[in-house]
């Protein structure tokens, strides 16, 4: 409740800031100048909206593959360990000593082979993840950018 309070007395005083400061005059120039300001603005928030959507269905995208590739991998060191595993049922007695350490390494080298699959892939996802956050700052700094020179043509146009 006193986080709302503050919010609210904040956002007035803000108000009543904003509210005694002088308007600028509206000369044809100014109107003409706030009117590109906010159709270069809104063009530029637009094309932001767009970078960031196409930067999240990136990493989305790399997101799915880093599983499926993991999810596949976990499913051929099943097989693997399976079938190192029926050779041990298949073996002679006297060769079952023998078939199960065959198959205890087989085991480790798949577990081993699964891990770094897993860590490659969840690397690449990392990279393109990274990559969609770059994408996005970009395109936040050219959105404000474009705002600051709007303000900024503006803010010309009031003083001729």
């Amino acid at each position: 409740m006193n986080k709302l309070l503050a919010t609210l007395i904040t956002s007035l005083l803000a108000s009543i800031a904003c509210a005694q400061t002088p308007a600028s005059p509206a000369t044809p120039a100014v109107v003409k100048a706030q009117a590109s300001a906010d159709k270069d603005t809104a063009k530029a928030g637009a094309d932001q909206t767009k970078v960031e959507a196409k930067s999240n269905a990136k990493a989305a995208k790399a997101d799915v593959k880093a599983t499926s590739t993991k999810t596949e991998a976990h499913a051929d060191a099943v097989a693997d360990k399976a079938k190192a595993h029926a050779k041990v049922m298949k073996a002679d007695p006297q060769d079952k000593a023998k078939a199960q350490a065959k198959a205890e390494k087989v085991d480790a080298k798949v577990d081993a082979k699964t891990a770094k699959t897993d860590i490659n892939a969840d690397a690449k996802a990392d990279k393109v993840k990274i990559d969609a956050v770059a994408d996005k700052s970009k395109a936040a700094a050219k959105t404000e950018g474009v705002k600051a020179e709007g303000k900024a043509d503006v803010k010309a146009a009031v003083t001729k």
